[in-house]
Order: structure tokens, then sequence, then C-alpha cells
């Protein structure tokens, strides 16, 4: 018997009902007639939907394939639309350009190498590689740096891509972000200009110079750039809040003959400044291209009417936006944002254990749920709380805390000085100092052993004979360890970690890692936590208990795949839960102590409020706590954060939070 089967036909112009398949504000925006138009899409208002119909839209209306240009931040996003362009119209889509501003730069730059020095076949550095190259020109061409530190390449790296990406000259970038190297400037400047020599000299290109050179190719050889200005008749750009100066100057470049643009974002949640976003691109937009048709898609398809009123009205404060209020499709539910003030930050990752175990029971999936900080190091409690209470979780933000590279190593200098046969904390600490690396540790170790002999007599390793670059580095060490022992009778484990900060390892993070402030914040977190603890014993079982336990196994009432997830807010833009938990939500946490310094800071803070609110389907709660300890100086009051105080009390529905004793059962 035949087997019977369709041949469909391919669509074909006005095949589409778009009054059918989009909203009113949608449909307005995908047929925007041409020229500029500035499209600002509230969060779950259907961004990508109303950017994959434009461009079918567009091919409906004749327009070549080959003469639109799709850009986006993320090349799953820009995989996502051209298929759905493909399941519109099928065969229509092919010839598109699509892709990250960085794919889109090395496709040009293949074809016309030479327009910007380089050669054909050149290679494209991957941060490993660019950070290799670095630490080349640092030790082959040389640096003065008797008697202060330099950054090194990571942090070199890192400071020379902000310069590029934001158009800032070294200077100001130090001034900004890294004010304890202002003095190394000229250092720096012109290790950048030997990094730049030896890049062209090796036919290599790193990331940034995807764009850079792309836009240093249309400014140089105009004849390039007519090229691609003709060919490019409707350019279409995704995430625009999040354009630095490379990508916004790329896109007027090519739009400069037909003007036919259109960006798309939502100026509420440009969060990303600190790594070279420039929040003016989409704010000026009108300014910046007379004429622009404005689009505001406001109706949210995402959350319950109770979180969309808390949003709404927790933008209010920026002075600096385009106003707009998200507008429900969904029906009400049955209760508010919770808003739950505990009485210490221990407490606080209590509740949430606790909640997010009853609302399992209900029937909510942990993969639905997620917690949500500012910072990395907010998570500390929650994930204590967590592996004791046997919840899985994933951690987008990073490593589990203990994890952290920075963790363990001033746990090194605690384990020495209550074993001193630990090898391994040993190497890792004489691996932190200059010019000691696996093979000078292995010996130093052979030589430590025998000197110390299972005592904590540091005084006995001096006058070892280290590499002449690590000496002043070997003696401060020693120095360190001593004073952990005093008179060989260790300091309580707080005191301890904050004498290896001070002491060492605060200097060794701002020249090895271009995030120091975070990191800083990790270890005085370890150092309130480690106040309850009397004894360093006491403290480094606890922590390796903890690193320890595997909670990934199967849970009661949870499937074995199911986790909580666990994210900073900047890694959470985007994606969505049905329950949200938004934690430390007080003044100096959340907004950060740093961001109080200027009002675009307090203004980004209160965006990164607006997108964790957003991120809620159903059920949002919002903690902080009233009391933490300081690391130091005993407990601190917490005030609510101002974000919290500005919005109307009946948004939230106040919880009041009791302690009860633990069940007599409980091993913890």
């Amino acid at each position: 018997m035949a087997r019977s089967y369709t041949l469909h036909t391919p669509a074909t112009a006005g095949s589409i009902d778009f009054a059918a398949a989009l909203n009113e504000q949608q449909l307005a925006a995908v047929q925007s007639p041409p020229g500029a138009s500035l499209v600002i899409a509230g969060a779950g208002s259907g961004k990508t939907r109303t950017l994959t119909y434009r461009v079918a839209w567009l091919l409906e209306q004749g327009v070549p394939p080959s003469s639109i240009l799709l850009l986006t931040f993320t090349n799953k996003a820009a995989k996502e639309m051209i298929e759905r362009v493909r399941d519109l119209l099928p065969g229509a889509g092919d010839g598109i350009w699509n892709g990250t501003f960085h794919s889109i730069g090395n496709r040009i730059l293949r074809r016309h190498p030479e327009g910007v020095g380089f050669r054909e076949g050149f290679s494209i550095m991957d941060r490993e590689d660019s950070e290799d190259m670095i630490a080349s020109v640092l030790a082959k061409d040389g640096v003065v740096t008797t008697n202060k530190r330099f950054p090194k390449a990571g942090v070199l790296s890192d400071i020379f891509s902000f310069s590029i990406n934001t158009g800032s000259p070294i200077s100001k970038v130090l001034a900004v972000k890294y004010r304890y190297f202002i003095p190394l400037a000229a250092d720096i400047e012109r290790v950048q200009g030997q990094y730049e020599a030896r890049k062209k000299e090796a036919n290599s290109m790193d990331f940034d110079d995807l764009l850079s050179k792309t836009l240093e190719l249309f400014l140089t050889n105009p004849e390039i750039a007519a090229r691609y200005q003709d060919q490019f008749r409707h350019i279409l750009v995704d995430e625009y809040q999040d354009t630095n100066l490379l990508q916004s100057g790329l896109v007027d470049g090519l739009a400069s003959r037909h003007g036919n643009v259109m960006v798309v974002g939502d100026d509420a949640q440009s969060i990303y400044s600190w790594r070279g976003a420039n929040f003016e691109n989409i704010l000026r937009f009108p300014e910046t291209h007379p004429g622009a048709k404005v689009y505001k898609i406001e109706t949210n398809y995402r959350s319950v009417p109770e979180v969309l009123n808390l949003a709404n009205a927790s933008i209010l404060g920026n002075e600096k936006q385009f106003p707009k209020n998200l507008a429900p499709v969904r029906k009400a539910h049955p209760v508010k944002p919770a808003l739950v003030a505990l009485p210490t930050n221990t407490q606080q990752a209590a509740f949430v254990a606790q909640r997010v175990m009853e609302l399992l029971d209900e029937g909510i999936a942990l993969e639905e749920m997620a917690v949500l900080y500012r910072a990395h190091y907010h998570s500390m409690e929650v994930q204590l709380e967590f592996t004791k209470r046997g919840i899985p979780f994933s951690i987008t933000s990073g490593l589990r805390f203990f994890e952290q590279a920075h963790i363990k190593d001033v746990a090194a200098f605690l384990k020495l000085t209550i074993n001193p046969r630990d090898e391994t904390a040993f190497k890792r600490m004489a691996r932190l100092l200059p010019g000691i690396g696996g093979k000078t540790a292995e010996s130093l170790w052979q030589r430590t052993s025998d000197a110390l002999a299972g005592t904590t007599n540091f005084t006995a390793l001096r006058g070892f004979k280290v590499p002449a670059k690590s000496q002043k580095a070997w003696d401060h060490l020693l120095c360190t360890l001593c004073d952990l022992v005093p008179e060989g009778a260790p300091l309580k484990p707080s005191n301890m970690i904050g004498c290896v900060l001070f002491a060492v390892y605060e200097d060794f993070m701002k020249e090895n890692f271009a995030n120091f402030e975070a990191r800083r914040q990790d270890l005085e977190t370890l150092q309130n936590f480690a106040q309850q603890f009397e004894t360093t014993e006491e403290f480094l079982s606890q922590l390796s208990l903890l690193s320890g336990l595997e909670t990934s196994e199967a849970f009661h009432g949870a499937a074995e795949q199911e986790k909580i997830t666990l994210s900073t807010l900047h890694q959470a833009k985007g994606l969505e839960w049905k329950v949200v938990f938004l934690i430390w939500l007080a003044d100096g946490m959340f907004p950060s102590s740093r961001s109080l310094e200027e009002p675009a800071g307090i203004e980004e803070e209160r965006r990164l409020f607006y997108v964790g609110i957003t991120r809620c389907m159903d059920e949002l709660y919002v903690t902080y706590p009233e009391m933490r300890l300081g690391a130091g100086y005993g407990e601190v009051f917490q005030r609510p954060s101002r974000f919290l105080t500005e919005v109307p009390e009946v948004l939230f529905e106040q919880w009041d939070v009791t302690s009860a004793a633990a069940p007599k059962d409980d091993p913890f």
C-alpha cells in the first residue's frame, strides 16, 4: 500500500496574517515605514517575536535577503530568529546576514584584512591566547616594575578591552575602575602599544579587534564602506541598550546612506555599563537619528498583574528613561509579592530554603524556582543552607562559593597553621609568589617540611634561598605566617582571614584579578562566617564538609535532574521562573555601596532591581536581613533598600517571620 505524502507549497508574499499573529503595538513596529525606528520592548512583551516578524515583513515587501543585516548579542539569539523566519517563510530567508556584532565583523574583515594592515588567514585569539601574548610582551620587552605591583596579563587584557570598547584613554579607565594602578598609566599604555604591534606581527586579532578593526576599515576605506552601505539597505539590531561605542558606531556608519535602521531594546534593562555598554545610545537615539519613529511594546505575557504593578512602580524613580507601563495579559494571582524582613543573614537563608521545600511540596518543580542576588558573595549563606538541607542547586553566577580560587588560597594559609605537614596548602601558598611555579614549590616544600618538622615555628624558614624576584614576597609571607600563630597560639579563624587579606592577599588580588572588588567582598563574607567558630580546626572542618557534600543526588519530592537556580541578576537577564527570591535588598548591598557615589550608578541599580522583578512569572519573595555580622566590627544594622521604601507599601504583602526551635533529630 502506497504511503500518503503531501508536498506543501512554500509561503509566498501575503501568506502571513500579521494582524492575527501580533498585537496592535507589535504590528505597528513590524510594519514601520522606511527610516529610523526605535522599538522600546518592555520585559516579557515579545521582543524576539517582533524582530522576527519585522524580517518576514521586509521579505514579503520584496526586500532581497542579502540586503538585510540582523545584529544580535548572542549566537543563540541570531539562530533562533532566523529559524523562526524560515518557519514563517520557508526558503525565503536564505542569504540574510545575521549574527553577533563580532561574527559579522569577522566576516567582513576576512574579505578585506589588508585594509587594516593584516594579511589573509589571520588568526583570532581567544582570551587565553590574548593573555599569553600580553605576558610575552611583559617578559620580552620588559616594564620597569621595581618596588611596585604591576597588573598581570589577565588584568591588562581587561583594561585594554574596556578602553577600546568605550573609547576611553587608559588613564581614564584606571581612574574609574583601577585606581590603585593610576601611577602606572604610562607603563600600561606602553605595554598596550607593544601588544598591538605584536598582534600585527603575528597576524592575529583578539576579540575586540573584530569590532574596532571593522570600524577602522570603514573609516579609512570609504570605498569599502560604501559597498556595505549599499548592500545593507535594512539594518535591525537586537538588545540595543547593551551596545557600546564601537557597536553603535558600526550601526550608524552602515546606515548613514539610507537611514533604514530599526533598533529594539529596553532602556529599563540597561545594566552592563561595567563592561562598556553605553546607556546613552538607546536614550539619545531619537536625537542622533532625527525623524526616528518611537514604538512602545508594553503588553506583558510573562508575569501576573501583581508582579507587574511592582515592576512599574520600581522604575519610576529613574529620571533618564522612556516612560512605559507594562500591561498584563495574565489574570490576577492569589497573593501579592512578599516582603520578608529577617533578623539576620543566616535566617534569611533559612527562610529561603524552608520556603523552597514548601513550594516543592505544593508541586512547583525546583527548576521553576530561582534565587537572585546583586553580587555572587550574597549567595554564600543560601549555598550553605541548601547544602545542609540537601536541596540541589546550580549556579549560573560562578563556582560554588567554597570552590573559588581566592577562597581556597586564603584557606591554605589557615590550613598550614594548624597542620604544618599540609603539603598541598604550602604549595598553593608558594605558587602565589612571583617567580615560583610548580617545580620551585616542590623544591621549597622538601626543605620546608624538614625545617618545620611538624611545628609552626615559621621563623625556621627564614634565610631559605628562593628566586631573586621572589625573595621580598617570601619574607613577607613568612612574617604573615608568624603573625597568624603568635607565640605558637593560632588566632581565631576570622582574625586569621583578616590578617591574610590585609598583609598579603589584597595586593595579590589587585595584581591578578580584574574583579578584585568582588573577590574582596567574598573574603569579607568568609571572614564574617568564620566569626561563629572559636577554633580554626572547627572552621576548616566545616568548610571541608560543606565543600564535599553532594546535593545533586535524588532529593525527596524532586526528580534527580531538577535543581533550583542561583544567579546574579546580571546573569539572569533574559530568563524567567515561576518563583523568584530576590535576596539582600538592603542599602549598601543592593544598591551596592559603590553605586551610591553617583546618580547614574543608582539609576542602573534601580534598573537591575526592575530586571529582577520582571524575571518572575507567579510568586515573588523579596527579602533582607535586619542585622548582619560585619568583618571585625560585630553586628551591623541593615536599612531596607531604598528601592523598597520608594514603592507603595500596598504593592507588597508583609510577612512577619518568627523562629521555632529546631527538631531534636535535626543534624544541623
